[in-house]
């Protein structure tokens, strides 16, 4: 039930309608165009990030110039009630919209940490909305990474959603 509450929350968060212009078909198109190369130049060395700090993942990011916008956590196993997955989306609800209604892939990463994520993650998603901030970060950076894999990366108009 409380999994079921916290994925309904993301994805209100996401639909969230922000005093933003409307984004159109052409903008998601350029956001995947951009976003997607630079996750592709990640995904032959993911490994190297296994065993290691959260924090170590991120900054490889940022050096890309990828932005974390909004995150979710998740079960390793179903039925569970504890969290060891961490989903990190780069679009902001605007974008999110575009790609729902066309329907085109939206990219995502899913990280499976080797320990369980604390409880307390689950008051600071409700409290922030599912929107990625330096808590977060702060939060998971001395977690260990057991797993990575990259979503939604096979082209914006692909129906090949297999993970990398």
């Amino acid at each position: 039930m409380k999994i079921k509450l916290f994925k309904t929350l993301f994805i209100m968060s996401l639909l969230f309608i922000y005093n933003c212009k409307a984004q159109t078909t052409n903008d998601y198109i350029t956001f995947y165009n951009n976003v997607v190369p630079k996750l592709n130049t990640i995904v032959p060395n993911k490994t190297q990030f296994y065993g290691q700090n959260f924090s170590n993942f991120y900054n490889e990011l940022l050096n890309k110039q990828l932005n974390v916008v909004n995150f979710s956590c998740d079960t390793k196993i179903d039925p569970s009630s504890k969290y060891y997955v961490l989903r990190l989306f780069f679009e902001d609800s605007d974008l999110w919209s575009v790609a729902t209604d066309n329907p085109f892939q939206y990219p995502w990463i899913s990280i499976t940490f080797e320990n369980e994520i604390p409880n307390q993650i689950k008051n600071m998603i409700l409290q922030n909305h599912g929107e990625w901030d330096n808590t977060f970060v702060q939060f998971f950076s001395n977690m260990k990474i057991e797993k990575i894999k990259f979503i939604g990366i096979n082209g914006y108009n692909s129906t090949d959603w297999s993970e990398k």
